[in-house]
Order: C-alpha cells, then structure tokens, then sequence
C-alpha cells in the first residue's frame, strides 16, 4: 500500500491525500507536479526512473489506512541531476 507522503521532496510543498498534483516514481519519491516538470525533467533525482500522478486516497478510507505524516524534504542539487541526465544521453 502507498505511503502517501504528505510533501514534495524537493520544495516541500504540502501536498493531501487528495492532491491532484502529487507525482511519484516507482519507489514513491514523492513530487510536486512543478517540480516534477519544472525542476527535474520528469526524472527521478534518487532513483533515476520517470513520474506518474499518485493516486488519491478517498476522505473514506483515510481512517483506515492513514496517509503517512512523515516529510522527506531534500532538495535536488538542480546543477547535478541536469548534468546527470545529459550524461545519460551520450
């Protein structure tokens, strides 16, 4: 089951259960959909994969399976993750 982290990692903007902006890769880094596009180029600075829209966890069923409340906020040194994807373009 998905944790829902409650922020971005990198600028750490809130982000709810039902934020329809909240990305995650594969290992459910967690980002806004700013940052995401804006900053990070749709790849994931920790584990190098892409972004796809977190699901949202209906109001109903938070009760039950909570949303997690722990924050992950470390930002992404810009410079480093664009020249590590232009590398992997080479």
């Amino acid at each position: 089951m998905l944790e829902i982290r409650p922020n971005c990692e990198h600028c750490d903007k809130n982000l709810s259960p039902d934020d329809s902006s909240a990305m995650i890769c594969t290992f459910e880094c967690t980002f806004c959909y700013d940052c995401v596009s804006n900053v990070l180029q749709n790849v994931c600075p920790n584990c190098g994969g892409n972004f796809t829209k977190r699901p949202v966890r209906p109001e109903k069923l938070l009760t039950k399976y909570p949303a997690s409340q722990k924050r992950v906020h470390r930002p992404v040194d810009v410079n480093a993750h664009l020249a590590s994807i232009k590398n992997r373009m080479i």
